[in-house]
């Protein structure tokens, strides 16, 4: 299991056979690997230039190794990657990466969705939209986010 929370962009690419490489390395017997990426998206207005995420360091990897243990206990898991990013990125940047190895793919689906919906809506990051005109405003929280947690219960 690897947490990572870091301002440097990453390599998908490099991240994916990383992680498939370690999993053959300590001899797991995965038949399926799942890995999302998330993308900083525009806002509707079109107006958001770019996502300032902040976070307490410590804190937030704590956070999110307990997230992502939970997500071990739930499903029979053989590895779990997560990368989420901090700072400011625009429109199109890759935010975080989550990447779960199963013996079968339900689980490494279904603890990938689970992973991606607590992240969103329990990592304790904040999240500040930047617009064109240089003020910014704070990122609620959304019904939908917490509806989407609902069907972990």
């Amino acid at each position: 299991m690897r947490i990572a929370v870091q301002d440097d962009r990453f390599d998908l690419g490099e991240e994916s056979q990383r992680f498939m490489a370690d999993i053959v390395a300590v001899g797991a017997n995965s038949g399926a690997i799942v890995t999302f990426t998330g993308v900083v998206r525009g806002s509707d207005s079109g107006d958001m230039v770019a996502m300032e995420i902040e976070h307490y360091p410590g804190m937030t990897e704590r956070a999110i190794e307990q997230i992502t243990q939970e997500a071990v206990q739930r499903w029979s898991l053989a590895d779990v990657l997560v990368i989420h990013r901090h700072g400011r990125l625009t429109p199109g940047e890759q935010i975080m990466m989550v990447a779960t190895a199963a013996r079968h793919r339900s689980d490494a689906f279904e603890a990938a969705e689970y992973l991606m919906d607590y992240l969103k809506s329990r990592a304790p990051f904040w999240k500040k939209e930047m617009r064109q005109d240089g003020e910014g405003a704070w990122v609620e929280a959304k019904d939908s986010d917490e509806d989407a947690l609902a069907r972990w219960d």
